[in-house]
C-alpha cells in the first residue's frame, strides 16, 4: 500500500524564523508538504528562508489557507498536536503510534500544530480526529514549534526507509605479530632514551605499556605512562643515563 507522507499543518504559524525551522526539521526526516493557515506575517515571509537553512524545496511548495478546515480537506486523517487535552473526548496517542496509524491506513494525513504561544485552539482541536501528544514535563511542557514538528517527523521516519548515510568499511586489525614488533619497537626506543628506571621496575613498566596500547578506556596512571613515553622520546638521553623521574614511578 503506497501511502503519502503526512502534511504538516501550521496554524497560525507568527515568525517566519519558526516556519523556516519547521521546514527544515521536514526535511531532514523526508517531508515536504507544508500547508500554512492565516500565517499572521503573510506569506511568503523573508524571515523564513535563512532559517530553513536550504530546506527551500519545502518553502517553495508551501500553501496556505484561510481555515484549517481548507487546509485538510483533501486529508482521511487528522491528528491535532497538544499537551492539554481542553475537554475534547478524542483518541490520545503519541507520535510513535501516530506514525504506525499514517503508513498503515489508506487516505493523506495531517498533522496540525498550533501557534507559537498558545498552541491549536479548542475549534481547531475538534476538527482533528485524533489527539497526538508525548509525555513532557508536566512543570514546564513548553516545546518551540520546530521541537514539536521534528518528534513527529522522526517517528514518521523510522518506517519510511529513508537512505542512510553510506557504511564505512574498517581496515581489518593487524595481525598480532605487527602489534608485537611495533611494541618491541617502542620498548627498543624508550630503552635509547633512558626510560625504565629503576631497573628492578622494567618488567613492570613494559607490561604496563603492553596493556595500555591493547586496550581502550585508558586510566589515569596509564595517561601519565604514555605522557612519559612520548617526553623521553622527545628528549632522548644517552644509552643507559637514568632519567630523573618518569610517569611509571608516579
Amino acid at each position: 500500500m503506497n501511502v503519502p507522507p503526512p502534511a504538516i499543518v501550521l496554524v497560525r504559524p507568527q515568525l517566519g524564523e519558526n516556519i523556516g525551522k519547521a521546514a527544515r526539521a521536514m526535511l531532514n526526516f523526508g517531508l515536504t508538504d507544508l500547508r500554512l493557515v492565516a500565517p499572521r506575517d503573510g506569506w511568503p515571509n523573508p524571515g523564513a528562508g535563512p532559517a530553513a537553512s536550504g530546506a527551500d524545496i519545502v518553502l517553495e511548495r508551501a500553501r496556505v489557507f484561510d481555515s484549517v478546515a481548507d487546509a485538510v480537506a483533501d486529508c482521511a486523517h487528522v491528528f491535532a498536536t497538544t499537551v492539554r487535552r481542553r475537554g475534547v473526548t478524542k483518541p490520545v496517542i503519541g507520535p510513535d503510534e501516530a506514525a504506525v496509524a499514517i503508513r498503515a491506513e489508506p487516505g493523506g494525513s495531517a498533522v496540525l500544530f498550533g501557534p507559537e504561544r498558545s498552541g491549536l485552539e479548542t475549534d481547531d482541536v475538534a476538527i482533528a480526529r485524533t489527539i497526538l501528544t508525548v509525555p513532557i514535563n508536566p512543570e514546564f511542557g513548553s516545546l518551540n514549534l520546530a521541537q514539536a514538528v521534528i518528534l513527529v517527523a522522526y517517528e514518521w521516519s523510522k518506517g519510511a526507509n529513508l537512505a542512510q548515510p553510506p557504511a564505512t568499511e574498517l581496515d581489518p586489525p593487524a595481525p598480532q605479530a605487527e602489534l608485537d614488533g611495533m611494541i618491541d619497537q617502542i620498548d627498543a626506543m624508550l630503552e635509547e632514551a633512558g626510560f625504565f628506571f629503576p631497573p628492578d621496575r622494567t618488567p613492570t613498566t613494559k607490561r604496563m605499556l603492553r596493556t595500555l596500547l591493547t586496550k581502550p578506556g585508558w586510566n589515569t596512571h596509564e595517561v601519565r605512562t604514555l605522557r612519559g613515553v612520548l617526553t623521553a622520546l622527545d628528549r632522548p638521553r644517552r644509552r643507559g643515563q637514568p632519567r630523573a623521574s618518569n610517569a611509571s614511578s608516579s
